[in-house]
């Protein structure tokens, strides 16, 4: 068994959950946060929320699980190796996208202009709102009433006029601290998953090209490396090889770079973590650089390609089109976010509203958007 360092998260050391809960029977706390992310229903719907392309582009492009699969296998095995929380890491991993809308980026920034005048939109606060208060699988509590640990990595990223209202897990962003090393390690490993596997996908749908990538040295560099062991090698194989090692060169920085950091720093405990100013978990400078160029090539030439660029505008299109129908009608929203909008209008006036509707749109899936669009408007060129 690995030895857990300590500056670990240990789950008898929690901060535990909003709703005291009885201590589960032969799991830990972090691995009961990890069964109900996975038997929740917003874990199921990312099979149908997009990564880059919509979803029905093609069957083998990644979805938002598959991405929270191979973002839960890299920070793994890093927090294995580190002596991490591996349960914690793996339950951050698989939750840290449960909030994100249909159409990946494109539905989410547009969600955020819809949201402008009520607060915007953050897909971060949202994956907290759907672990927090939108499920209902439980009759002593609303949500899936997770750790306050797990709450704390799934909120990556938030804004101060947000965090003010999230009380303990929205502290670390008003006093500038850290979360948990399980927390950082799998931000990092979510950039590791999606950059490298945003490349298969490009090259897969031909956007982009090996001969474009030669411009990137972290790619070109594995690339050559594999061209020199295997010379006959070709097409995929090719692809996945020098793929394949550059993730594994990304990690072995990102370990080294990180236990170098740790030990300078004189952290021993979880607490001597958080009150860190810069995180632990870190790239090497080169890596950095060389990450960094990465994201600018893929930005240039596979996010913003014209043909990603036409789906994310029909994509936004839909968006636009449901949150503004839905605000001059409610009833045209599911029974139960008709509630919600009724509940929450109360409370907050249109604000409420708004939320309750940003909430339905956030749930759906990329189908399930188009069909919605197209049984109130019409749907025709719109795939």
């Amino acid at each position: 068994m690995n030895t857990i360092a300590s500056y670990a998260a240990i789950p008898a050391q929690s901060r535990g959950r909003h709703y005291p809960e009885p201590a589960p029977q032969y799991r830990t706390e972090f691995q009961r946060d990890r069964d109900r992310i996975i038997h929740s229903k917003a874990f199921r719907r990312l099979e149908y929320k997009t990564q880059v392309f919509v979803n029905h582009e093609g069957d083998l492009y990644r979805t938002r699980l598959t991405h929270s699969l191979e973002v839960a296998q890299i920070a793994r095995s890093v927090a294995r190796s580190m002596g991490l929380n591996e349960d914690l890491t793996e339950a951050i991993a698989l939750s840290h996208d449960l909030g994100h809308t249909p159409f990946g980026h494109a539905g989410q920034d547009e969600l955020n202009e819809c949201m402008k005048a009520y607060g915007g939109f953050e897909h971060n606060l949202q994956s907290l709102r759907v672990v927090d208060v939108l499920e209902d699988s439980y009759a002593d509590f609303p949500g899936i009433n997770l750790t306050f640990e797990t709450r704390e990595g799934i909120l990556k990223h938030c804004a101060l006029k947000h965090a003010a209202t999230l009380g303990d897990v929205g502290e670390r962003f008003l006093n500038k601290t850290q979360p948990s090393l399980e927390a950082q390690l799998t931000n990092l490993a979510d950039e590791i998953a999606y950059n490298n596997h945003d490349i298969e996908d490009g090259l897969r749908s031909g956007l982009i090209t090996l001969e474009q990538l030669q411009e990137v040295p972290v790619f070109a560099l594995e690339y050559g490396h594999v061209r020199t062991a295997y010379p006959d090698l070709s097409g995929r194989r090719l692809i996945r090889e020098t793929l394949r090692r550059m993730i594994g060169r990304m990690v072995i920085d990102l370990i080294e770079s990180s236990q170098a950091a740790i030990q300078l720093s004189g952290v021993q405990t979880l607490d001597e973590v958080r009150k860190q100013s810069l995180a632990l978990m870190r790239y090497g400078d080169e890596m950095r650089t060389q990450k960094n160029v990465l994201k600018k090539f893929l930005r240039e030439n596979l996010y913003f390609h014209p043909t990603v660029y036409r789906m994310t505008w029909r994509a936004r299109k839909v968006v636009r089109a449901l949150f503004e129908t839905y605000m001059q009608d409610t009833r045209l929203l599911t029974p139960k976010y008709q509630v919600f909008a009724k509940r929450y209008e109360v409370d907050h006036g249109e604000t409420g509203r708004a939320l309750a509707i940003a909430d339905f749109i956030a749930g759906m899936t990329d189908r399930y958007a188009m069909r919605e669009y197209g049984q109130l408007f019409d749907l025709a060129g719109l795939r």
